[in-house]
């Protein structure tokens, strides 16, 4: 069971704090999926268009308060604050790796 975070998935958490898109983008393999709010998106275009709307709409910020392993995957608990109803929410991103890449991410 990982006690602390794989590079990937640090530096996703990293990027997203500061709101960088294109570091973001980055991380995720080329055909990588990502599942968030009922809303699957597939491809590095239309994740960059959830990841610019995202930032837009909730500003967000995301503490890492507990890592596991389970099925394969790294599921991540935060603390998220922004703008949105009931924040701070603890949130959970479930992160599939390929190699150095995040080939899936389930948020919810």
């Amino acid at each position: 069971m990982p006690t602390s975070l794989q590079e990937p998935i640090a530096a996703y958490f990293a990027a997203t704090n500061r709101h960088d898109v294109a570091a973001m983008l980055a991380l995720f393999a080329t055909d990588a999926v990502v599942h968030d709010e009922g809303q699957i998106m597939a491809g590095h275009a239309v994740i960059r268009t959830w990841i610019v709307e995202t930032i837009r709409k909730y500003h967000a910020r995301a503490k890492v308060t507990d890592v596991q392993a389970a099925d394969g995957r790294t599921i991540v608990t935060c603390e998220v604050s922004g703008n949105f109803p009931g924040s701070p929410a603890s949130i959970r991103f479930a992160f599939t790796l390929a190699g150095a890449a995040i080939a899936r991410l389930e948020i919810g």
